[in-house]
């Protein structure tokens, strides 16, 4: 029998090589040579090696595919945004909003991303701006290549603006590089002042923190100042909008921010076509 994992063999003396998960969780591959019971342990590599390694090359091939995503829309003069919060944080409303109230004046295009249906891909659509529905099943996040897929389809019109609504989740699309030039986390205020508290990857991941349903603090007894303050105690450099899908509260400022940075990547792009 097996010191590590305790296992048994045939008694007839010919080698068996197999593999076994111990209790300490090492994977052991082993041979056995019962009768003088001779072993040949090799590859005792611990599961969570194995598991990082595996986790590093999903994040290698996803970068490959985020700077090809990256530079298509630089090509295309494309300010593409990852819009990420949790469940319920009106995201897919103040998008909507949006829409409505910037079709005609920009090209838009949306990429909706949910795990099952098209409830909200049947929302952006209802407004006239072109949309891809991606279903990720299983899955906690859209990923680079997912979104590489669903551009070639949706083919957004150079000079505009993509938003890219992820799956409602703060920790996986956090890690996750969509080639986007910024994600914009959507805190609403049913939600907790502590939220930057514990998902912290997701908003220093951001670039801006909007914060939505502000209409509803009259109701509620939330502390605005205490989620910036702890947004800003995990990144310094967060921009901040108050903002009301339902009121319009905010939403010039909101419009402006997008501008400004749409304004900042053609500038940038011409900069770099006359180079």
């Amino acid at each position: 029998m097996c010191s590590v994992c305790g296992c048994g063999g045939p008694a007839d003396g010919h080698a068996l090589e197999h593999e076994h998960v111990a209790p300490d969780g090492t994977v052991v591959r082993h041979r056995h040579h019962h009768g003088d019971h001779d072993h040949d342990h090799h590859d005792e590599t611990p599961a969570a090696a194995r598991l990082i390694r595996v986790e590093q090359d999903i994040l290698a091939k996803n970068d490959r595919f985020a700077a090809a995503n990256r530079a298509r829309f630089a090509r295309l003069g494309v300010f593409a945004l990852n819009l990420v919060s949790s469940p319920g944080s009106g995201k897919t409303s103040l998008l909507v909003r949006t829409l409505h109230d910037l079709r005609g004046s920009l090209p838009l295009a949306v990429i909706e991303g949910d795990q099952q249906t098209a409830l909200d891909a049947g929302r952006i659509a209802a407004t006239g701006v072109p949309a891809r529905q991606i279903n990720t099943g299983k899955g906690c996040h859209l990923d680079a290549e997912m979104i590489e897929r669903a551009v070639d389809a949706l083919a957004p019109a150079a000079g505009g603006v993509l938003f890219i609504e992820n799956v409602g989740n703060l920790v996986c699309p956090a890690g996750f590089d969509l080639g986007e030039a910024h994600k914009v986390v959507v805190a609403s205020v049913t939600e907790g002042e502590d939220k930057p508290l514990k998902y912290p990857d997701m908003f220093a991941a951001a670039s801006l923190m909007l914060v939505n349903k502000v209409d509803l603090l009259p109701h509620l007894d939330f502390d605005v100042d205490r989620l910036v303050a702890n947004a800003r105690r995990v990144n310094s450099d967060i921009a901040v909008i108050r903002v009301s899908a339902t009121s319009g509260a905010g939403m010039a400022d909101w419009y402006a921010w997008l501008e400004a940075g749409r304004a900042g990547l053609q500038a940038a792009a011409g900069g770099q076509a006359a180079e």
